[in-house]
């Protein structure tokens, strides 16, 4: 049995591949992630979006099973919603990780919690924030970098390699990219068709341009 309530052989029958990373910048934060979904051998899509809006200035990555990840983002929205509704002001990003902390948590006692890994970023009036989720409800902010899903030690790698202290969005957009596609080149179960790149500064959330990210990838083959 392990530490989330389901057995070792019910976690290990579960296939999934990703590889999602997050880039804490002193002017904002940047999120990117591949695009491959996968059903054990079956390459399920190649165009899969691993980014999503959680509110205007805040977005997660999503590492793990679809259905699980797509579930949680529809509660974290609708909370984040009544929050704002009920106390007439915008959540902090710490705020919004508290939040899908405790659903994770209230979930870790059921027979088959939330089989999930994620990126909670944001911008708020204290600057830009990442937090790290895991099945059980822990909440990590980190304050430099992290990666997700199978590909993660290879990002990882690169990331703390070529990581420096006062990163601005553009060095971070390309060390985001440079991570992910190392992961791309080795993880079988990363992949797909490009990368996806996501920003989060003080004007909000906004995704690269497919253009974009081809420019930043030709930019690290040279």
């Amino acid at each position: 049995m392990s530490s989330w309530g389901v057995t070792l052989e019910q976690i290990k029958g579960i296939k999934s591949g990703t590889t999602t990373v997050g880039i804490v910048c002193k002017d904002g934060v940047v999120l990117a992630a591949e695009k491959k979904a996968t059903m054990g051998y079956l390459v399920a899509s190649k165009e899969d979006i691993k980014i999503v809006e959680i509110a205007p200035h805040i977005a997660m990555t999503q590492a793990g099973m679809v259905g699980d990840v797509q579930a949680l983002t529809r509660y974290l929205r609708a909370e984040v919603k009544l929050f704002e509704l009920r106390n007439r002001r915008r959540i902090t990003v710490k705020g919004a990780a508290t939040l899908l902390s405790n659903i994770l948590y209230a979930g870790r006692w059921s027979f088959f919690p939330y089989y999930v890994q994620l990126i909670l970023a944001g911008y708020d009036d204290s600057g830009p924030n990442l937090f790290i989720l895991h099945p059980d409800g822990s909440n990590l902010e980190e304050k430099k970098f992290f990666a997700t899903g199978s590909g993660s030690p290879i990002a990882s790698g690169v990331l703390e390699a070529s990581y420096k202290e006062d990163l601005n969005i553009d060095e971070g957009k390309k060390l985001a990219v440079k991570a992910v596609k190392a992961a791309i080149e080795r993880d079988i179960g990363s992949g797909g068709k490009g990368i996806n790149v996501a920003i989060i500064d003080e004007k909000g959330f906004r995704m690269l341009k497919e253009e974009e990210v081809k420019k930043l990838i030709e930019s690290i083959e040279k």
